[in-house]
């Protein structure tokens, strides 16, 4: 249907092939560009009148969603349904989140909850479309929400940057000047290798750590950035969810144990200087060095997760503040509207910032476990 012509290396061709899978096919194939309703019509979402919810919109921002909210014009609900995928009693389900709504009604049998411990996740509801099946077997949800598509775009865009910043090293070499983006990535990148890499880890057994390192930095770093950005496709809360955080401190368990050598397993199960009664009968340092080697990765989800949803949430309070007044009086909304916007701004200014340093954090930290698990022989 689609004539390219190809030229050598990356072209532009292929980044239009990933332009139409990432955007425009789930568009496309969600029937309509980005579920455009209004309030009298029952197929998207239905805007409510009722007065400013301040905690709905700040809890609404940093969970996560089946569909992906874009504006929200007068009465015109702006949104792109995103891949529901399910697998119950043996089959599996797959359509877009424009069929289901919250609170209204179901799909297949499927339906979001409202209300409960599985509130906001798609449950097996009765044929009233509120009630939950008491007898449903297993539902596994495998679908495309907003944070993961969001991960999956910002992770592309990431190729895309380091396919091109990889073009530009062969193309000057190693000894010419960067420049462009080159000139921007290639002291951040150093800096991962010098002062967190080679510095934790050590001289001789760095490098092989290198590559997984950078990957973990600039995964978290750019989607911290993209989480600040107000618009489509920014604002998701990829690293303030708990799911994400979990899954790259796994990565980090899983590579630590893999590569320890046998001067980390002696030291977990016969610590040196350790008084004898405290390894027989019971033994009890190697109880304590196993919890350790658990907790590391755990500190490291919860303190990324706590510090990125902690900011989003602070942004939108003071957002949420202009419109809290004014539904009180309009005079106090625009009062407080100035002071707001200074605020903002700078909270915009110190999340950047923590963006830096809560990837430079789980980075440094993930190096030092490394450099635990791989000690000198003669320590």
């Amino acid at each position: 249907m689609f004539a390219f012509r190809q030229k050598p290396g990356f072209s532009g061709n292929i980044r239009l092939i990933i332009l139409i899978i990432v955007f425009i096919f789930p568009v496309f194939t969600g029937f309509g560009f980005a579920g455009v309703v209004e309030d009298n019509d029952k197929s998207g979402p239905v805007k409510e009148e009722e007065g400013f919810d301040a905690g709905k919109l700040i809890i609404g921002h940093v969970l996560d969603a089946y569909e992906w909210k874009i504006a929200e014009i007068g009465d015109t609900y702006i949104y792109l349904p995103l891949p529901v995928i399910l697998y119950y009693e043996g089959e599996l389900h797959f359509f877009f989140s424009n069929k289901i709504k919250k609170g209204k009604g179901t799909y297949r049998g499927f339906g979001i909850a409202t209300e409960g411990p599985k509130k906001g996740r798609l449950i097996k509801m009765l044929d009233d479309g509120i009630t939950e099946d008491p007898e449903a077997g297993t539902l596994i949800d495998l679908s495309i929400t907003k944070v993961v598509f969001s991960a999956f775009i910002n992770g592309a865009l990431l190729c895309l940057i380091f396919v091109k910043v990889a073009k530009a090293y062969k193309k000057r070499g190693s000894r010419k000047a960067p420049s462009g983006l080159q000139s921007f990535m290639e002291p951040i990148i150093m800096f991962v290798r010098d002062d967190i890499a080679r510095s934790a880890i050590g001289e001789k057994k760095y490098e092989k750590f290198v590559p997984y390192l950078l990957t973990l930095f600039f995964f978290i770093f750019f989607n911290n950035l993209m989480g600040l950005v107000p618009f489509f496709p920014g604002g998701a809360n990829v690293t303030g969810n708990i799911s994400v955080t979990f899954t790259l401190a796994f990565f980090t368990f899983i590579a630590t144990q893999v590569y320890a050598n046998k001067g980390h397993w002696k030291h977990l199960f016969n610590t040196p200087g350790v008084p004898v009664f405290l390894k027989i009968p019971i033994p009890l340092m190697p109880v304590i060095e196993i919890v350790g080697i658990l907790i590391k990765p755990f500190v490291l989800m919860v303190r990324l997760f706590a510090n990125i949803t902690a900011g989003h949430m602070i942004i939108k309070g003071f957002l949420s503040l202009i419109f809290v007044l004014g539904g009180v009086a309009a005079a106090m909304g625009m009062a407080i509207s100035p002071v707001t916007l200074i605020f903002l701004i700078f909270m915009n200014f110190l999340e950047l910032l923590v963006a830096f340093i809560q990837s430079y954090i789980f980075t440094f930290f993930s190096a030092i476990f490394f450099g635990m698990a791989v000690p000198d022989e003669h320590h």
